[in-house]
Parts: structure tokens; sequence; C-alpha cells
């Protein structure tokens, strides 16, 4: 064994021990887990006791609520979340960080100060969370999926930083009650729509064995498929949030940059901040995502991050919102399709279903045909690789571990040659017309009537495919366009993949090798079971309004499967 495989093993062993031993599964279990291929539902639920059942059934509100009424402590809260989180991590090997010992603990200080003042702390009160392990937190290391990282501070030893340092976003969402109680597996690399890493492996979709979890965030997904958490938090430059969403059945928000503190996060290329990554949040139903973010906007984040705009929770969008909705005023685009790759069968149909609801419902739909996917894909690979990665070989570097199989073609063992300066103002101004071609093509969607307004928000797929089989990406672009524009997206699940319903088309000709390549990569069988995603984008910095349009949409989508 190397050196970093023991490093990694190390950590592997350390992560066991963190679990208490009454939490501990059995090998029968995990044997039995292993021949399943589905974790979630009923499995997992029979193995908890009705107490931790009845509290993880909950949801972010309801377990506030719970909590700041007396009705359950917070150290009986989080004792639940963190006993099912012990087993999800053990069925499907999730989490890169354990927090249970101090998660306890703040629990403990929150009921004692509930008891003295008969008051909540802040409005996440009680709340347990989970954040991707890119976020340091007190009381735990970060190592962002890399080896060398292990037992450092961002692979430096003796810093005196190491679990004592805070992101600001932890901070923010710790001192409004929250308690964060593990951090979650991700790509090594964090470039990568599937999750996978050298300390501990593949991480696989838990409604669906055989498909991949997504990435980069793709632990944090796993999690709360599981239900480790209701709210949880992960970064996206390229999709990094919206398709772990997507692929695991949850809802997610990726908001514009300048929304949520990036303060004190490491990461990938950090001086690019032509794209930025973004924080973002996951969440088990719409009212987790409006809750997550209206309270940190109540942190006044851009007092202690530069980087945020000074933009209060906006309740007159939500409120305008709410009101054109009960006039059947609503006005969506529908994209099916990119035209370049056609999505598989069961993401087609989500997409139909959710355009036969909203039009049940009276609103309005229009085709969308934008500016070419094309010219996005080109300009967010263009920028985002633009120095060559020489960070990345770096930190690979400090344990000699191997990168994963998934990127081996597109980095070496030395970082590759960065563009010029002159190629790098190229992208960035083929950047701003195409965010200005967008933009003119969205307002043009209400010419011709003076009282009509342009379309509210645009439904189209996060992906060619519900969860993708391992090693059968071949199109990111429904997924990074909205980093491309640094448009908000609300990620809602829709249905299942049903093989008895999502035939594979014989008779489909496709329009290139990229979409040759994705049409035959559908198993009807394989997909079966998968969670089917659309996201809903929205216009930049327009968070509130785009969760209460999402909010509209799950209604309609509600009342549509029930013949309302």
């Amino acid at each position: 064994m190397s050196s970093w495989e023991e490093t990694a093993a190390k950590k592997r062993d350390q992560l066991f021990h963190k679990i208490p031993t009454e939490w501990v599964l059995p090998k029968e279990i995990l044997d039995r887990a292993k021949d399943r291929l589905n974790l979630t539902g009923s499995f997992l639920e029979e193995l908890l006791d009705s107490h931790t059942r009845r509290i993880t059934s909950l949801d972010s509100v309801e377990l506030v609520d719970a909590v700041s009424n007396g009705s359950f402590t917070a150290v009986q809260v989080a004792t639940a979340f963190c006993k099912r989180t012990a087993f999800a991590h053990q069925l499907n090997c999730n989490l890169l960080e354990i927090l249970f010992e101090p998660a306890l603990e703040r629990a403990r200080e929150l009921d004692c100060h509930f008891s003295k003042t008969n008051k909540p702390i802040g409005p996440l009160h009680g709340l347990p969370i989970s954040l991707k392990d890119q976020f340091h937190v007190k009381g735990g290391e970060t190592t962002m999926a890399y080896v060398g990282w292990i037992g450092s501070f961002e692979g430096e030893k003796g810093t005196g930083k190491e679990g004592n340092f805070e992101s600001e976003l932890v901070r923010e969402l710790v001192a409004l009650g929250a308690i964060p109680i593990a951090k979650t597996s991700l790509t090594q690399t964090l470039w990568c729509a599937e999750t996978n890493n050298n300390i501990l492996g593949y991480n696989w979709l838990p409604h669906n064995q055989e498909l991949s979890s997504g990435g980069s965030s793709g632990g944090q997904g796993a999690l709360q498929a599981l239900r480790g958490t209701t709210l949880g938090f992960g970064t996206d430059v390229g999709g990094s949030v919206s398709i772990p969403a997507a692929f695991n059945g949850l809802y997610s928000l990726k908001p514009s940059h300048g929304r949520l503190p990036f303060k004190g996060v490491p990461n990938s290329s950090p001086g690019q901040h032509i794209i930025p990554t973004v924080v973002g949040i996951f969440g088990t139903d719409i009212s987790c995502l409006q809750f997550g973010f209206r309270s940190l906007m109540a942190a006044k984040p851009w007092l202690s991050d530069p980087h945020v705009l000074e933009m209060p929770w906006n309740e007159d969008a939500t409120s305008q919102i709410e009101d054109r909705s009960k006039k059947q005023k609503l006005y969506f685009g529908i994209m099916e399709d990119d035209g370049i790759v056609k999505p598989h069968p069961p993401i087609l149909r989500a997409v139909r279903m959710v355009k036969e609801a909203l039009r049940a419902k009276g609103y309005k739909t229009l085709a969308w045909h934008p500016p070419s996917h094309s010219e996005s894909e080109s300009i967010h690979s263009g920028i985002t690789n633009a120095d060559g990665c020489p960070d990345v070989i770096k930190r690979l570097k400090l344990s000699g571990e191997p990168v994963i199989p998934e990127l081996e073609t597109e980095l070496g063992d030395e970082p590759q040659p960065p563009i010029s300066l002159p190629q790098l103002y190229e992208w960035m101004r083929r950047l701003k017309h195409y965010r200005e071609d967008y933009h003119n093509y969205w307002m043009s969607t209400s010419e011709g009537d003076d009282d009509e307004n342009p379309v509210d928000a645009v439904i189209l797929p996060v992906a060619p495919h519900a969860a993708v089989i391992p090693g059968k990406w071949y199109h990111y672009t429904y997924g990074n366009l909205a980093n491309t524009l640094d448009r908000p997206t609300v990620v809602i699940p829709v249905t299942t993949a049903d093989s008895h319903i999502d035939l594979f088309d014989l008779e489909y000709k496709p329009i290139n090798e990229t979409d040759r390549n994705n049409w035959l990569s559908y198993d009807a069988e394989k997909y079966a079971g998968a969670p089917a995603s659309v996201q809903i984008l929205g216009t930049n910095l327009g968070e509130e309004k785009l969760l209460r349009l999402a909010q509209a949409v799950v209604d309609a989508l509600n009342d549509y499967k029930l013949g309302l």
C-alpha cells in the first residue's frame, strides 16, 4: 500500500470511529444494502426507531418550529439526524467529515439558551445542516477531496487554523442557530459531474445504485436523498449543485453571484472570478430553499463579505408573483431540447409534464429558442480552464495520489499552458455579448403587447439524462448555462424514469456525434427509478422572484398529477 493509500485508509478509519458504537450497522445489513438497487424509502426507514423516523420526517420549517415551541429539544433533533446521517454514510459512503460530537455540544448550548430566555437564538435555531467538504467548520478538517489535505489546513501543516477556522457562510449559519452535523463527499478537483475521489471512492445514487449521484456536490445530494438533513449547502460553477439535486430528486437553488457569502472557502482555480463559483442550497422542498435563503439574507452577509451585494430579502418580488399567479398571468419559456443534444425519454417526459401542468393552470408558455448553447459551452470551458490548472496538479502532488479516471484525459502530470491575456480578453468579450444576446432574446418575448411582460422564467433540463450511467456524460451545457449567464436556477423533481413508459426510440436520428453517443447510452432498464427533474431559470439577482415562481410550478405540477 502506497503512502497516499495509507493516509486515505487512516481517514476512513477515523470517520468510522466517529460513529457511536450503537449506531454501527451490522455486516448483514451492509451486505443486503450492496445487493439492493434502491436504498431510499422503506429499506432505510425500517432500520430506524420510530422516534428517529418521526423527527427526520419533518421539514426544515417544522423542525425549527418544533424546537422553538418546546415540542423537541435541539439535542433530540440533532441526535435523530446524526443517527440517520450515520446510517446513510455506512450505506452510501457520502461523508468526508463527521461532526456529531461538536453538533451535540452545540445543541446542548442552544437548549441551555432556550431554557434561560425562552427564545430561539435565530431563525435556524436547532436545525441540523450538512455542507460540502469545501467549507471550513470548526471542530473538523477540510479535505476538498484531496488526500494531501488530510491532517492539514488546505495542504499546509502547523498553521494553527487546523480545525479552528470557519468559512463565513458557516459562521453566519451557526449564528442563526443552525447545527452543522457532517460534511459531504465531492469529486476530486471539483471539475466533474460524477462524484469520485481517492479517499471514499465513487459515490452512487441512493435511488439506483447503478447510476451516479452527480457532481461535484454528489455526496450532499446522496445524503439528502437519504434524508440525513433537510437543508444543505454546496458550491456551483458549472452545475455542481443543480446536477446532484436533479439526480437525487431534490430541490436546489443556484443563485447569482453576489447573494451568498463565499469568503473563506477554498476553491479550484481560486483566481478565476469571471464565471465565479457560488454557494448553492439543497432542500427537501421549495420551502426549505426559501427558508434557508431568507434566513441568510437576515444575517446581512454583505457586512462581512465585500463580494456580497447589499440586497436584503425582496418581499415585493414574491408578492408580485403571488398576485400574478392568482390572476393566471405567469409566463414561462419551455425548452425541451437545445438543438444540440436531445434529452433521454424520462427527461423529455418530465419537461412535457411541467408544460402541460402550467397550461392546465392557465399560465402562458412559449417554445424557447435562445442563442446557441454551443456558444455558452465554448465560453464556459474557455474561461474556467484558462489557467491550465496548476493548483490542481500541485494539490495532487502533495500526496502523490493519482487523478481520478473521469479526469485522466483532461489532466496530465503537469499543468497545461495557460492561455494568453489577449485570448482571455476575447473569451470575456464573447461572454459579454452572449449575456447581452440572451437578455435581448428574453426581453423580446414581450413584443406585440404593451401590457405583456417578457417570460418570467424558463423550464429546461438540467442534464440530458436522469442521473447518469458512469462514464456516459457527453453534454454538460444544460447544467452550466446558468453559470455562463450568471442567472439563478431552481431545480425541482418531476417524476421518475419508468422502463415501461420511457422507451428507447428506434426511429430517432441523431443530429451530431455527441447527440448520437448520448442517445445510444440510454438504457430504459438501467435508468428505472432514477429521478427525472427540470430546472427553472430566472433573471439575474432575482432569487426571491424565482423561488416564488418555482413554488407556483410545483403547485401546478401537484394539481396536474392529482387530475385537478
